[in-house]
């Protein structure tokens, strides 16, 4: 079995940003029925990446998770997220590995996973894309052997879930 590599630089002020979720492999935190999926990342005042995660769950309520992410070394593309408490975020326990595996050049398709092959996903700057470009990123999860049994793929409806929606104004 190979290694799971990341990208050997990723510029994180071009990964900044709304990304939707194209695919996933199961997530027991995540809803398999959600719509609708954002990520959006932020630079913050301490030099790491805000994570705002927006969806609309099973029953069509909006949804929010916000975390940071961690850069685990200069490269950029390795990185650690938390979606504890802001209070505690500095532990070192429950956070995840977040890996950028490939990216386009345009920087608007990514595959993200974990060296433990446990997550995946495909995110990209609109809510589809072609057939070709998800079955080269697949392609090159299989190739970092991932097992895609049970890949999930989000509806998109072109809802977003706003900020008044999650703010409950």
């Amino acid at each position: 079995m190979t290694d799971v590599t990341a990208i050997a630089r990723l510029d994180l002020r071009r990964y900044l940003g709304r990304w939707y979720e194209i695919c996933r492999l199961p997530l027991k935190w995540e809803d398999e029925t959600a719509t609708d999926i954002t990520a959006n990342y932020t630079l913050n005042d301490k030099g790491n990446v805000g994570v705002d995660n927006r969806c609309f769950d099973e029953d069509g309520k909006p949804a929010r998770a916000l975390g940071e992410a961690f850069a685990v070394d200069d490269t950029n593309a390795r990185l650690q997220v938390s979606f504890l408490p802001p209070v505690i975020r500095w532990l070192p326990f429950g956070r995840g590995d977040y890996w950028v595996l490939k990216i386009d050049p345009d920087y608007a398709v990514s595959l993200v996973g974990s060296p433990s092959r446990k997550y995946l996903w495909v995110l990209a700057r609109q809510p589809f894309v072609a057939r070709e470009t998800l079955d080269e990123y697949l392609a090159e999860a299989r190739r970092q052997d991932f097992d895609l049994t049970g890949l999930i793929t989000p509806r998109h409806t072109g809802r977003v879930v706003s900020d008044d929606m999650v703010e409950g104004k």
